[in-house]
C-alpha cells in the first residue's frame, strides 16, 4: 500500500490508515486527500462515504485548519470574484426565505469588510448633532486647529474664561501600543475603570478579583519568582485581593458599584455573588437568580433553575442588578432582596445587557446570541411582556452591548465582524421583527470560537435600522466588548473594541478608524509607560487576542486586557497619549508630510490670489502639536 496520503483509497480498511501529518508541508498533502475523497465519491456514485473514509476526511480536515502553514485555498480552489453586496437576493425590496442548500461556508477563510476611508454621512451629522459633546472643538479638529497654547492662551486673555475639559482633552486619543502593567496566570474576563476613574478591577478566569488603585503613583514589578499564587505580577497598585467563590468554567462578568463599595460577579451559574471591595476576606453574599432559592443544583446539573450568567450591571443608584443568562434578562432588588423581573427574551443565550441610561432603571437593553438587541420598558411590562422596540442589524450573535448613559444610544459588537451604533428612537416594533424573526441570516454552522469567518450571505439584516456600522476589528475566539469613550473628556465621540487581532481599534464617530494600537509590539512590564516610544526589533508574539478594553474617564490613556497564546495566561497594557518627542519615528514622519504639504503648495503656486484664512489653515497644519499659532478673536469662538 502506497503511504501518500493524496493516493489514499476509500475502500481501505481503518487498520491501514496511514498517521496524517499536520506540519508546515502537509497542508497541500491534506487538501488534496479531500479532493481524491471526493472524486471517488463521485465515481463510485455512493451517496455516502465509507465509516473509516469519513473519518479519515474530518482527519485531513482538522488537520488542515489546525496547522500553522500558509496554505492558499483560494489558489487551490479557486476564488469568487463578485463584488461584495449588501444582500445577494435579486430583490431587496422584498424579504424571503433563503434556501441553505445554495450556500456552503468555505472552510479556513476569514471574511472581514474593511472599514470606512471617507466620513460618513450620517456620522457627521451625528459630531455636529451636539449629543456627543461640544460641537465647537469638533468643527475646528476636523478643520486640522488642534493647537492646545491657542486654546489656553485665548482663555487666559478672556475677561470671562470659562474652561471645558472638553475643548483641550476631545481630541488627544491614546496612540501607544502600550506597555505591560500586569502578568496573569489565568484569562482576564473583564477589566475597567472605576466611573470616577479611581480604580481598576479586573476579574479572571481563575475565580479571582483584583482592584487597583490608579490614583497611588506605579511601583517596581517584582520578578516572576517572587510573585505568589493569587497576585498578579504588576507595576500598578493593587488594593484588593478577591476570592471569589467558584461557579462553573470562569467568572463570566463583574461590575463596580457607583459608589465603588461593592463589587458583583457572575459566574455560569444561577447565582450572582456580591461582595465588599473595603475588606481583604469580604463576606460573599449570594445573589439567586433562579425560581427556588433553596434548591441545591449539582455542578453539572441543567436541570430547572439551573443555567448561566453572561452578564451583570448594577444600576445607578447602586440599588439594583440587572443580569442575562439562557434566554432570560433578570432584575435584582438589593433592598428587598428578591428579583423583581425575569422576561424570557431570547432565543438564544443573553450574552449581555445593560440600563440605557443612568438616570433611571425603567430601560432595559439585552443581547443575544440570536443577533437582536432588545428594548425593555419596565413600566409597561406588567400589561405586556414584549419588548418596546428591538434593534435589527445583525446577522450572527451579539457578544457585548454598551450603553452611552443618555437613554438613546447603544453600541453592540456582532460577531459578524461589525460593531453597530444604535439610537433607541429609531428601533423597529416588535411586530417589524416577528415578521422576521424566523428567518436565519447568519453563516450556517458557523462558531466564532475558532479563528475563521467565512464569506457571509448578507453584509446585514434586510431591516437594519442601526445608525453607523463599524468595521475593522475581529470579534472570534471570545466575546469581545466594545465601549463609548469617556463622556467627561470626549463627549462619546469616539467608538473602540477589542480585536482577536490582537490590536484595539479606536473609531470617530463618523466611521474612520483614528488609531489602531498593536499589542503584538507592546513593550515589556518594566519600560515606563509614559516614557518614550521606542521600537521593537521584532514582535513580542502573534497570538494575542484583545477581550477587553477601557479608557479613563480623566485622563488620555487605555488599559487594555489581552488573551495570551504563547504563555497560556493574560496581560494588562497600558496605552497612553504621546506627543511627538516620544513616538518612535514620529518626528520623521511629520517632517516627510510636512515636505509633501510643501509640495502640493508649489505645485499651485501659480495661483496668486489666495484668501488669508485659506493661508493660516494650510500654516496650522504644518505646525506640531502645541505650537502656538494666533487666531482671529472670531474663529476662536465658542459655538
Amino acid at each position: 500500500m502506497d503511504d501518500d496520503p493524496s493516493q489514499f483509497n476509500v475502500e481501505q480498511g481503518s487498520e491501514d490508515l496511514p498517521e496524517l501529518n499536520s506540519s508546515h508541508g502537509a497542508g497541500r498533502s491534506n487538501l488534496q486527500t479531500l479532493l481524491n475523497l471526493l472524486a471517488a465519491r463521485t465515481s463510485t456514485q455512493s451517496s455516502v462515504l465509507m465509516g473509516d473514509s469519513r473519518i479519515y476526511a474530518a482527519t485531513a480536515m482538522a488537520n488542515l485548519l489546525s496547522a500553522d502553514h500558509d496554505l492558499d485555498l483560494e489558489g487551490e480552489l479557486g476564488t469568487d470574484d463578485e463584488e461584495d453586496a449588501d444582500y445577494l437576493d435579486e430583490d431587496e425590496d422584498e424579504v424571503m426565505e433563503d434556501d441553505g442548500d445554495e450556500y456552503y461556508a468555505t472552510p479556513r477563510t476569514v471574511f472581514t469588510y474593511p472599514p470606512a476611508t471617507t466620513p460618513q454621512a450620517a456620522g457627521v451629522h451625528l459630531i455636529k448633532s451636539g449629543e456627543f459633546g461640544r460641537v465647537g472643538p469638533k468643527i475646528k479638529a476636523r478643520k486640522n486647529n488642534r493647537n492646545l497654547a491657542a486654546v489656553f492662551n485665548n482663555r487666559l486673555t478672556n475677561p470671562h474664561p470659562v474652561v471645558y475639559k472638553e475643548d483641550y482633552a476631545a481630541n488627544i486619543v491614546p496612540n501607544s501600543n502600550g506597555v505591560i502593567v500586569a502578568n496573569y496566570d489565568a484569562n482576564i474576563y473583564t477589566a475597567q475603570y472605576s466611573n470616577d476613574s479611581s480604580f481598576f478591577y479586573t476579574c479572571s478566569q481563575d475565580f479571582r478579583l483584583h482592584i487597583y488603585d490608579t490614583t497611588a503613583p506605579p511601583q517596581r514589578a517584582m520578578s516572576r519568582a517572587d510573585v505568589t499564587q493569587d497576585q498578579p505580577q504588576t507595576t500598578m497598585n493593587l488594593n484588593r485581593r478577591i476570592q471569589g467563590q467558584h461557579g462553573r468554567w470562569t467568572i463570566t462578568d463583574a461590575n463596580l458599584s457607583p459608589d465603588n463599595d461593592r463589587i458583583i460577579y457572575s459566574s455560569i451559574t444561577s447565582t450572582a455573588y456580591m461582595c465588599s471591595t473595603k475588606e481583604d476576606n469580604p463576606v460573599q453574599v449570594p445573589i439567586p437568580f433562579h425560581d427556588s432559592p433553596g434548591v441545591h443544583y449539582g455542578f453539572w446539573d441543567s436541570g430547572p433553575g439551573s443555567f448561566g450568567l453572561f452578564s451583570c450591571r448594577f444600576s445607578a443608584d447602586g440599588n439594583e442588578v440587572i443580569a442575562g443568562g439562557r434566554g432570560y434578562i433578570y432584575v435584582y432588588d438589593l433592598l428587598a432582596n428578591r428579583r423583581s423581573v425575569k422576561i424570557l427574551a431570547h432565543a438564544d443565550d443573553v450574552n449581555s445587557c445593560c440600563w440605557a441610561d443612568t438616570s433611571s432603571g425603567n430601560v432595559l437593553v439585552s443581547a443575544s446570541d440570536d443577533s437582536y438587541l432588545k428594548v425593555w420598558d419596565r413600566r409597561s411590562l406588567g400589561s405586556s411582556p414584549k419588548p418596546s422596540g428591538v434593534l435589527v442589524g445583525h446577522t450572527e450573535g451579539i457578544t457585548y452591548v454598551s450603553a452611552k448613559g443618555d437613554g438613546r444610544y447603544v453600541v453592540s459588537n456582532g460577531k459578524d465582524q461589525a460593531m453597530r451604533l444604535w439610537d433607541l428612537r429609531k428601533m423597529r416594533s416588535n411586530g417589524e421583527y416577528e415578521r422576521t424573526a424566523h428567518i436565519e441570516y447568519g453563516v450556517p454552522n458557523f462558531d466564532y470560537r475558532y479563528p475563521s469567518y467565512p464569506r457571509p450571505r448578507y453584509k446585514a439584516h434586510p431591516l437594519d435600522c442601526s445608525v453607523m456600522t463599524y468595521r475593522g476589528h475581529s470579534v472570534l475566539m471570545t466575546l469581545i466588548r466594545c465601549h463609548f469613550s469617556p463622556t467627561e473628556t470626549t463627549g462619546g465621540q469616539y467608538l473602540y473594541s477589542g480585536s482577536a487581532d490582537g490590536r484595539i481599534h479606536i473609531w470617530s464617530l463618523d466611521g474612520t478608524l483614528v488609531q489602531v494600537l498593536d499589542r503584538t509590539k507592546t513593550l515589556p512590564i518594566r519600560a515606563d509607560p509614559s516614557g518614550v516610544e521606542y521600537s521593537r526589533t521584532a514582535r513580542r508574539n502573534n497570538g494575542s487576542c484583545v477581550r477587553d478594553v477601557s479608557w479613563s474617564p480623566e485622563q488620555p490613556v487605555i488599559i487594555s486586557a489581552a488573551w495570551e497564546s504563547s504563555r497560556h495566561g493574560s496581560t494588562l497594557a497600558r496605552h497612553e497619549w504621546k506627543g511627538l518627542s516620544k513616538m518612535s519615528n514620529s518626528l520623521q514622519d511629520w517632517e516627510e508630510k510636512r515636505r509633501q504639504e510643501q509640495a502640493e503648495t508649489a505645485e499651485g503656486g501659480s495661483s496668486t490670489r489666495r484668501s488669508s484664512r485659506i493661508q493660516q489653515q494650510r500654516l496650522r497644519r504644518l505646525l506640531m502639536p502645541g505650537m502656538y499659532f494666533s487666531v482671529d478673536d472670531d474663529d476662536d469662538e465658542d459655538m
